[in-house]
C-alpha cells in the first residue's frame, strides 16, 4: 500500500486575520449595544418611555438594566474577557428584543410593515454574527 503525503502549509498572515482588524470587526458588531444606551444615558426619560412602550415594569430599573447590560457585555465581548459568554448573551438579548418590538406580521400590509420586517431579519443576522462569535472563541480556546 503506498501512502502518500503532503505537507500541509498554513495560510500566509493577512489584513483580514489581523487582531487590530478582528477587534475592530467585533467593536463595529456592538456598535448598536454601545450607541443604544449611551443615548438612553443622554435621554433617560426617552428610555424610560421605551420600556414602558414595550411593556417593561417598572420602566426605570429596565432602563438601567439594558443600559448596564449592552454597555458590559459590549465591553466583554471587544476585550475577549468571556467573549463566548457575552456573545450569548447578546445573542439571547437580541432575540428576545427583536420577537417585542419587531413582531412585523401584526403590522398591516405596507411600507411599515416591510420597514419591521427587515429589521426583524436584521436583527436575526445579529443573533447569528454573535454565536458565529461565540462558537470562533469557545473553538480558539479548546
Amino acid at each position: 500500500m503506498t501512502t502518500i503525503s503532503k505537507k500541509v502549509q498554513q495560510p500566509k498572515p493577512t489584513v483580514l486575520a489581523s487582531p487590530l482588524v478582528y477587534r475592530l470587526a467585533l467593536t463595529a458588531l456592538c456598535s448598536a449595544y454601545i450607541q443604544g444606551p449611551l443615548v438612553k444615558i443622554a435621554d433617560f426619560n426617552g428610555a424610560i418611555g421605551e420600556m414602558t412602550h414595550f411593556g417593561l415594569h417598572p420602566a426605570p430599573v429596565f432602563a438601567v438594566g439594558v443600559i448596564v447590560f449592552e454597555l458590559v457585555m459590549s465591553a466583554l465581548v471587544i476585550s475577549g474577557v468571556l467573549r463566548w459568554a457575552a456573545a450569548l448573551a447578546l445573542a439571547g438579548f437580541t432575540l428576545m428584543a427583536t420577537f417585542l418590538a419587531l413582531r412585523f406580521w401584526e403590522v398591516p400590509v405596507g411600507p411599515d410593515r416591510a420597514m419591521a420586517m427587515n429589521g426583524f431579519f436584521e436583527h436575526i443576522g445579529l443573533v447569528g454574527a454573535f454565536v458565529v462569535v461565540a462558537i470562533t472563541d469557545r473553538v480558539r480556546r479548546i
